[in-house]
């Protein structure tokens, strides 16, 4: 079940058997960049106490040659994606002789976006005595064939969620012949915190992101061709407030964890039925409501109709109220309470999120700790956000002092 503690149940025993020496104990596969973001920083927090721990994320979209320098010097665990992995493999980079644990996360998910060669190639390249670990949401041929062909006498774990346990997700679908214009009655009318709208392609994704900025609403978009650099951006600025909306393709439904998500939107119906539970499972958790809202097209309603039967959905189909009256272009104030502050010092300059709270409710900052929201620490740099109205100045004053006894480059992110 999304967000019931899947991570942590491989984490913690990689954790407690990590040795300190700094070679490649442990490998974890995931589909998704964005999932290897989630599981890295998870790991991390679990082996925080250990002297040393290192973790390594293996993507694309990020230059190889660091990556490359890093597994030179030494880490404990890698986390990344097929391709890249097996990239670092066959330049003779990455060593998995002396691996104990090897994890295959959403193996299913891996298998759809068509990487089982990279899979089986990078199980042949491992050591038979380790241990492989298999997560998977459904045990479709293709898995049971990796499973026969990879697992020795594998024990099968079979979690079945309790229909009790469901989140509470309210579940409402609204007839749209103008989906832009009946997203934005959709916010202007709930005015949600945080959401996340849902599309199919990515073109779809960057022109409605625009299209909401236009109209007042604080959004960003997500997709695959960006960056990881402005990935990680875009996510730090949701996280942290600076954006009330985001703008994504299904790579942000599988592995993005956002705290208190209010709502989602799918602004096209997703193509299979998976997919739907995923995008509406970011809302409803860790026991709080949520509401996914469907903006249905008569064929999407169909097969919205047979992921009601599939799956046992409620799914409420109401009519949406004309909230703009006689306006042609509504403005819609979804402005963000919070900015986004980039710092050029990270974990590899030993800066840590008390060292940066210091500096902001310091005599250089001088805020207050609610002025102050979430901080992420990256390799080198990191993201903090701000009260809005006292970003700029505080920005200004910190370029002047120093973190931990360093000066770093400090910018507002527009």
């Amino acid at each position: 079940k999304t967000g019931s503690g899947k991570t942590a149940a491989f984490a913690i025993p990689i954790v407690q058997t990590v040795r300190s020496d700094r070679y490649v104990q442990a490998l974890v596969l995931c589909p998704t960049r964005e999932l290897c973001e989630q599981v890295a920083k998870e790991i991390r927090r679990l082996g925080r106490r250990l002297p040393g721990f290192q973790v390594l994320i293996l993507c694309g979209g990020t230059p190889g040659r660091p990556q490359r320098d890093q597994l030179e010097r030494g880490v404990h665990v890698v986390v990344g994606t097929p391709g890249r992995v097996l990239d670092h493999l066959d330049r003779g980079n990455l060593a998995l002789a002396d691996i104990q644990t090897l994890v295959l996360d959403e193996a299913d998910r891996m298998l759809d976006m068509g990487f089982e060669d990279e899979m089986s190639a990078i199980l042949n390249a491992a050591p038979l005595d380790r241990q492989t670990v298999l997560f998977s949401a459904t045990f479709e041929p293709g898995i049971e064939r990796v499973a026969q062909a990879y697992l020795h006498e594998p024990l099968k774990i079979e979690v079945a969620p309790e229909p009790e346990t469901r989140p509470a997700i309210t579940q409402i679908v609204y007839d749209s012949n103008d989906k832009t214009g009946d997203l934005l009655r959709v916010l202007h009318e709930r005015k949600p915190a945080s959401a996340i709208v849902f599309c199919n392609l990515k073109v779809t994704v960057a022109e409605l992101a625009e299209t909401l900025q236009k109209h007042g609403v604080a959004a960003g978009a997500l997709h695959g061709d960006l960056e990881q650099e402005d990935r990680n951006k875009v996510m730090a600025m949701f996280r942290n407030e600076s954006l009330r909306v985001l703008v994504a393709t299904d790579v942000a439904a599988r592995g993005l964890d956002v705290e208190n998500l209010e709502l989602v939107v799918n602004y096209d119906l997703s193509i299979h039925g998976e997919d739907y539970v995923h995008r509406i499972g970011r809302t409803g958790r860790a026991g709080r409501e949520g509401v996914a809202i469907t903006l249905a097209t008569p064929r999407e309603r169909v097969r919205l109709a047979e992921y009601d039967v599939e799956r046992g959905f409620t799914v409420e189909h109401r009519e949406l109220s004309n909230t703009f009256g006689d306006q042609e272009t509504p403005y819609v104030s979804l402005e963000a309470k919070m900015a986004t502050v980039y710092i050029s010092g990270g974990r590899k300059d030993k800066v840590r999120p008390g060292d940066i709270l210091g500096a902001l409710t310091g005599e250089t900052g001088g805020l207050k700790g609610s002025e102050i929201g979430k901080i992420e620490i990256f390799d080198r740099f990191a993201y903090v956000g701000l009260e809005r109205g006292r970003a700029a100045h505080v920005v200004e004053k910190l370029k002047s002092g120093r973190i931990k006894g360093k000066t770093f480059i400090i910018r507002l992110i527009r």
